[in-house]
Parts: structure tokens; C-alpha cells; sequence
């Protein structure tokens, strides 16, 4: 076994990732508890850099990393990597969005179904010794016309899911001149825009997207009665959507992600919006657990081990 095929997996996966690795002849170092201080002192020896959402692979990593032919995101977002300068290193890059797609697509579901159905409300009611039906009744999806923004992997997988349900279908794709599914018509963002009653966000974090949705975007949606995001907590404006729950104007929201996901580091309007947001019935959020099942945590690392076989190091 040589030096130059040392693999590093820097955070939590699946065990099947390590005769995985083997049996394609690198030898896997498994250290999801090493920090990024010891990360850059050793990163220099690997050929390999499969991490989740540790550290940031930036300028820095990358060139304390003069040996790299690959870095795998173990999962579909790439905001954590500096893709521009991997390229010009001619850096591999593999991510695993067909790993916890099925997954998103679900948890997508069952967030839209849960808030249209009122669930979790009349559920905390019902715990609390009080039974009203009248002010629980459900909206039904049926008939709705469900928008998709961005019909990648995830996006494709939550369309699919909503095939049986008798709704109507749009997509928006700024990157694709079709969608290839016949269960889904893409449409200009203009269509988009008029016609999108709930609205589900699929789109990675670039500097574009960041903050794209925010109250003045979310205005050309003369129909908007839901939105829902699974993809990037940055994308979506918080203020603006407070502003639109006070007002009426849409009738919830569900979040599986956060402008700042990281708790112990809330500043002060942070703390203020995620208390008013959550002050809302009909607001659902949940700790960036879409795409995180049992399933997909060995499946993105079956898809990982498979995408590095097909590239030469």
C-alpha cells in the first residue's frame, strides 16, 4: 500500500465506507473526531478528503493539501467548498445528492402534509385535554399547484413522491432546458411565479441564491399560500417570512434549515426571529434531519465509494 493512495475521512460515515475504500486499494484513516487544525498539518499526506460538514474546504486546506486528487462531500450541498480553486488544483469533486435524495423528497412530503393537515397543532392540543375539530380542519392538496424551484436531484425526488396525489406540477430551473419527467411541466419564472400556490425550495447556496428569496421575490408569488425549504437556511429571507405570517399572507411555512443552525452562536436578532417564528402555529421546523435517515447515511457512502472508483488516482 502506498502513501499516495491515504484516504481521510474527517467526519461521521457509514462503516461500509472502509472495506469500500479497500477493496479499491486505498487505505481509509478514519478520524471523524479530528479537528481542523489537525486536519491542515496532516492533510498533505492524502490523496482523498471525504468530509460531511466539519470545516471548510477553502484556499487554506487546500493548500496545506499538495497531494489531493479528490475531496467527497458526503452529502448534496457544496457551500462548504471552494470549487473554483479545486478545479484550478485539479481536484476531483464528488458529492452524494443521489444518496439522500429519497430521503429529502420525503421529509418534504411529510412537512407539506403535516402543515396542510394542521397535525402538529392538533396534536399539542390534544395533549393538552382539548378537543376541536372545527379550528384542525385540513386543507387538501389535491387540485393545488405545487412549484418547484430547482428540479435537481431533490427537487425531482419530492415531484415524484407528489405523483399520487392529484396536485399539478411546475418546475423552475434556471440550468435546464428540460426536465426529462413528463409528470412535471417546467415552465419560465414568470409562469412560475404567477401560478405557484406552495412553493418548495431546491437550490444550492451560491453567492446568487443567497438571500434570493426574500420579501420582495416572495411578492411575485400573487398565490403563495405555503413555502417550504429543505435546501439552504441562507436562501430564504427569516424577517421577510415573519412579515408575510403576520400579515396573512401565507397560510405556513416549513424549515428544515436556518439562516444560523449553529445554536451556541445566535446573535441577538437571531435568537429574536427563530422565537418569533416559532411563535407561529403554522410554522414547522425541524433540525436539518431532510435528508438524514438510516437509509441514506449508508447510501451516500455506497455512492461516495462508487464515484471515487470511476475516477484515476
Amino acid at each position: 500500500m502506498t502513501e499516495k493512495k491515504r484516504v481521510l475521512i474527517a467526519d461521521d460515515m457509514h462503516e461500509c465506507i472502509i472495506p469500500l475504500l479497500q477493496d479499491q486499494g486505498f487505505d481509509p484513516i478514519y478520524s471523524p473526531a479530528i479537528s481542523r487544525k489537525e486536519i491542515l498539518s496532516i492533510i498533505g499526506d492524502f490523496c482523498g478528503l471525504i468530509i460531511r460538514s466539519k470545516t471548510s474546504v477553502d484556499r487554506e486546506l487546500i493548500d496545506h493539501a499538495g497531494n489531493l486528487a479528490f475531496v467527497a462531500r458526503a452529502g448534496a450541498g457544496m457551500d462548504k467548498l471552494d470549487s473554483q480553486y479545486l478545479e484550478e488544483k485539479g481536484v476531483k469533486i464528488i458529492n452524494a445528492p443521489e444518496g439522500n435524495r429519497d430521503a429529502v423528497g420525503e421529509h418534504t412530503l411529510g412537512m407539506l402534509l403535516s402543515l396542510l393537515h394542521r397535525i402538529p397543532v392538533a396534536y399539542d392540543e390534544v395533549s393538552q385535554i382539548v378537543w376541536n375539530r372545527e379550528k384542525h380542519r385540513g386543507i387538501e392538496l389535491k387540485g393545488k399547484t405545487v412549484g418547484v424551484y430547482g428540479v435537481g436531484n431533490m427537487g425531482i425526488s419530492f415531484a415524484m413522491k407528489l405523483q399520487g396525489f392529484d396536485c399539478k406540477l411546475i418546475g423552475y430551473d434556471k440550468y435546464k432546458d428540460e426536465l426529462g419527467f413528463d409528470f412535471i411541466k417546467k415552465v419560465g419564472l414568470k409562469e412560475f411565479f404567477e401560478k405557484t400556490e406552495i412553493l418548495s425550495i431546491h437550490i444550492p447556496l451560491l453567492r446568487e441564491t443567497s438571500g434570493l428569496f426574500n420579501e420582495e421575490y416572495l411578492s411575485n408569488f400573487p398565490n403563495l399560500k405555503l413555502v417550504l425549504n429543505t435546501s439552504r437556511g441562507e436562501i430564504l429571507d427569516i424577517a421577510s417570512v415573519i412579515k408575510l405570517l403576520k400579515e396573512g399572507r401565507i397560510y405556513g411555512v416549513g424549515l428544515d434549515v436556518l439562516e444560523n443552525e449553529k445554536f451556541g452562536s445566535l446573535t441577538d436578532n437571531d435568537r429574536q426571529n427563530l422565537e418569533e417564528l416559532t411563535s407561529f402555529p403554522n410554522v414547522l421546523i425541524t433540525p436539518h434531519v431532510a435528508g438524514w435517515t438510516y437509509e441514506s447515511y449508508k447510501r451516500i457512502s455506497e455512492v461516495i465509494a462508487e464515484k471515487i472508483s470511476a475516477i484515476s488516482v
